[in-house]
């Protein structure tokens, strides 16, 4: 049976809980800062765009007034090049994930996480707010600032699952990762409640904010991280007691007698300065470790779905329904809050039942008939936001859990026994992969939604769900296989 909450809560010293919210909220800051481009994308499409209630104009020269920054003839264009920018940020996000992964295995990871917060802060201030102030209006400009934010922010994740699972051992990780993995969406409400305040004054304000706060979020982290308990000799399986990582995969898992020799060797090498550290795995032997694979593929999938409603949700709820921008920004932190609990009720249910993949299929499966249930939702604000908070738990939950805990877990897994040094390069795998597949649905997004309406995008959402499940199902079947063969094993001992 796994422990209780308390029983494994009461292992962690005051270095977990500091690591645990250094590492929550400097992804907080760089989520509400890439958020703010989804929750200002009215704002900028009607900057983009002519304006038939442009008063400053002469009357015998309009066209003149709107030279220096009509990109687009209209919103329809205007919206299309807003998708793009989110595919060519996914993109980059994605190949920069693969780099970065190897790259926080290899390098201290305090260094990597200060550089891609503090170097995205400045790329959006770049990007939202002088570009504006300077009236600099150009598509090259705002494509390549965009990569080089995608290759910035591609820092972050890998390094900070990493310094938690080197904080945050076996026991209790479903439950502790499921509410850590909840900075995203946190990161999220926070950034719609900031643009939203000050979108009043101008969505350049919006992009300056969220950026400052970012930075000084690296600054800290920068000076206040300890990103192993190794650094102040300790050592996580020998102090608390937490050890490797169990893992929906096709190999067995290590028994306890085996990991309390790991543990053993472990607490060895730590107290005779055992010079023999770890390598690094390569990326393509990461790439084949068991369950990585299927798990990139589904979440590829979900993220695809989870990242379109993270882009669009504010834009949908202002365009299908009329809502004032401000209002339709404080409405989509529903999805959020719904993602928040469902990360951390699934994960603390995956740890209970020893199992993590049949808990997110079925999560997935509910995810597929809200999904239905949103598309159809009346223009009700209340409605609406309990419909958002629904489909958020069964959808933001499942890809919370897949990007944290399923990640440090598939890079502690016991066939890279010989060398712990993967939990980047795999969280960087899972993620990148998940990236490229939500990069290619942006651009999708936009435009089946300019040429069939949003109700077909939410049942390709649908479609893109069940591909996650199908991902998922083979690992379901190679559990279950693994379950009863155990127990014939000791019925047959008995």
């Amino acid at each position: 049976m796994p422990p209780s909450c308390c029983g494994y809560l009461s292992q962690y010293t005051h270095h977990h809980l500091v690591a645990f919210l250094l590492t929550f909220f400097s992804y907080v800051f760089l989520h509400a800062s890439r958020k703010t481009f989804s929750n200002v994308k009215v704002s900028i499409s009607a900057q983009w765009t002519p304006s038939l209630q442009n008063g400053s104009a002469p009357a015998f020269s309009p066209g003149e007034t709107w030279e220096k920054n009509q990109l687009f003839a209209n919103e329809e264009q205007a919206t299309l090049f807003l998708g793009a920018l989110d595919s060519i940020f996914l993109f980059s996000y994605a190949v920069g994930l693969y780099l970065s992964g190897v790259i926080g295995d290899r390098v201290n990871l305090r260094y990597v996480l200060c550089f891609g917060l503090c170097g995205s802060a400045a790329v959006n201030v770049a990007f939202g707010t002088l570009t504006e102030w300077l009236h600099i209006y150009n598509v090259y400009l705002y494509c390549s600032l965009w990569v080089l934010n995608g290759l910035l922010q591609s820092t972050v994740w890998p390094c900070i699952v990493a310094v938690m699972a080197n904080w945050f051992g076996k026991t209790g990780r479903g439950f502790v990762f499921g509410l850590w993995s909840a900075c995203a969406s946190v990161g999220n409400i926070l950034g719609a409640f900031l643009a939203s305040s000050v979108l009043k004054y101008g969505y350049e304000y919006a992009f300056l904010v969220t950026s400052v706060v970012q930075f000084a979020g690296g600054v800290v982290l920068f000076f206040g991280l300890l990103t192993s308990p190794n650094e102040i000799g300790l050592s996580t399986d020998c102090q608390t007691g937490l050890g490797p990582v169990d893992t929906d995969t096709h190999r067995p898992l290590m028994s306890e007698e085996e990991e309390e020799a790991e543990y053993d060797r472990n607490c060895h090498s730590a107290q005779h300065g055992d010079q023999g550290s770890p390598k690094a795995v390569g990326f393509f032997q990461a790439f084949c470790l068991p369950g990585v694979l299927p798990y990139s593929l589904a979440y590829a999938c979900l993220k695809l779905v989870n990242y379109s409603f993270f882009f669009w949700l504010p834009f949908y709820l202002s365009n299908n329904y009329g809502w004032k921008e401000v209002e339709a920004d404080r409405l989509s932190m529903w999805y959020d809050v719904g993602g928040i609990i469902g990360g951390t009720v699934q994960g603390l249910i995956t740890d209970f039942l020893g199992k993590r993949s049949p808990v997110l299929a079925l999560s997935l499966l509910l995810a597929m008939a809200s999904l239905v249930g949103y598309s159809h939702s009346p223009a009700d604000k209340t409605t609406n936001a309990a419909l958002l908070a629904i489909t958020g738990f069964f959808i933001g939950g499942p890809s919370n859990m897949i990007s944290s805990a399923i990640s440090a877990d598939l890079g502690r897994q016991d066939a890279i026994r010989g060398s712990r040094k993967a939990l980047a390069t795999v969280t960087g795998i899972v993620d990148g992969t998940g990236s490229i597949g939500a990069a290619g649905g942006q651009y999708l997004v936009s435009l089946i939604e300019s040429k069939l309406g949003w109700v077909s995008v939410f049942y390709f959402f649908v479609v893109m769900t069940g591909g996650s499940i199908v991902f998922i199902t083979p690992l379901i079947m190679t559990e279950a296989s693994a379950m009863w063969r155990e127990r014939q094993t000791r019925h047959h001992q008995l």
